[in-house]
C-alpha cells in the first residue's frame, strides 16, 4: 500500500494543496497531528484532510488547545495569540473533528503519534537520546512521529549504545528492514530545518519502502493572508526562511 505521510499542517492551506499535489494518488494518508495553529485557514485545512482517502489522523498538541484540552500558558506568546485567534474562527464541524481524534493509532508494523510514544502529544523527539528512551516505549517495529517540524530518522541500536540519528534524503529511499526506527515526515505547514519547502513522505508499507520528500509552496500568500487575519508577523515572517 502506497501512503502519504503528512504532519504539522498548522492551518497552511497553500502548503497542503502543494503537498498534495505533488504527491499525486495515493492508496491512504496518515496524518500525525496538528492540522491548526500558526497558520490562516485552520477550516479549510481540516476539510481538506478529513476527505482524503484512507485517512488514519492524530492529536498534535495544537489540535488539543484549541480544544482548551491544554493550558495555553504553556505555550510562548506568538502560539498562543493563534490559538485563541483559531479558537475565535474555528467552526463547530472543525472542533468536533478535532475532538474525535485519537492521540495515538496503530496499522500493522506501524504506530503513529504526535509528539512520541511516551508523551504522544506532547514531547518532542529532537535527539538520540531522547529517542533512545522512546524506543521501549512502542510495540511494533516502526513507529512515526511528527511535531518537532524536522525530517530524520532514528534507528535503534543493541546493548548500551545510543541510537543512531539518520538525515533525510532526499534521492533515494530507505529501505526498512529488521532495525526498529522512529521516523519523522518533518512539516508541512511550517518547516524548521532552514529549509521553508514543506516536507512530507511516502511510505510502500509491501517494499517496506520510506522516502523522504519536499516541495515548494506559495510562501507568500500564506504570509499574506496570516497578516490579513493580524497573526503575529514574526509566523508569518518565519516561513520565508523555514525556522
Amino acid at each position: 500500500m502506497r501512503v502519504l505521510i503528512i504532519s504539522d499542517i498548522h492551518a497552511n492551506l497553500a502548503a497542503l494543496e502543494a503537498v498534495l499535489a505533488a504527491a499525486g494518488p495515493a492508496e491512504a494518508v496518515w496524518c500525525l497531528g496538528d492540522l491548526v495553529g500558526y497558520g490562516p485557514d485552520p477550516n479549510e485545512c481540516v476539510e481538506r484532510v478529513r476527505d482524503l482517502p484512507n485517512l488514519k489522523c492524530v492529536m498534535g498538541n495544537h489540535d488539543k488547545a484549541v480544544l482548551a484540552e491544554i493550558d495555553i500558558k504553556a505555550f510562548n506568546g506568538d502560539a498562543r495569540t493563534a490559538i485563541e485567534w483559531t479558537q475565535s474562527v474555528a467552526t463547530p464541524e472543525t472542533l468536533a473533528y478535532l475532538r474525535a481524534l485519537p492521540e495515538g493509532d496503530e496499522f500493522e508494523e506501524f504506530s503513529l503519534f504526535h509528539g512520541s510514544p511516551r508523551q504522544p502529544v506532547w514531547e518532542y523527539i529532537l535527539d538520540r537520546w531522547t529517542a533512545q528512551q522512546n524506543f521501549p516505549c512502542f510495540k511494533t517495529r516502526y513507529c512515526l512521529v511528527g511535531h518537532t517540524h524536522t525530517p530524520v530518522i532514528f534507528r535503534e541500536l543493541t546493548g548500551d549504545s545510543v541510537c543512531r540519528e539518520e538525515r533525510p534524503d532526499y534521492v533515494r529511499a530507505r529501505q526498512l528492514n529488521s532495525d526498529r526506527l522512529i521516523l519523522n515526515p518533518g512539516s508541512v505547514g511550517q518547516p524548521r530545518d532552514n529549509n521553508p519547502a514543506a516536507a512530507y513522505a511516502f511510505l510502500d508499507t509491501v517494499t517496506r519502502q520510506w522516502k523522504h520528500r519536499r516541495v515548494s509552496y506559495d510562501v507568500a500568500k500564506t504570509q499574506a493572508r496570516m497578516r490579513a487575519a493580524h497573526l503575529p508577523d514574526r509566523l508569518a515572517a518565519r516561513l520565508a526562511l523555514g525556522w
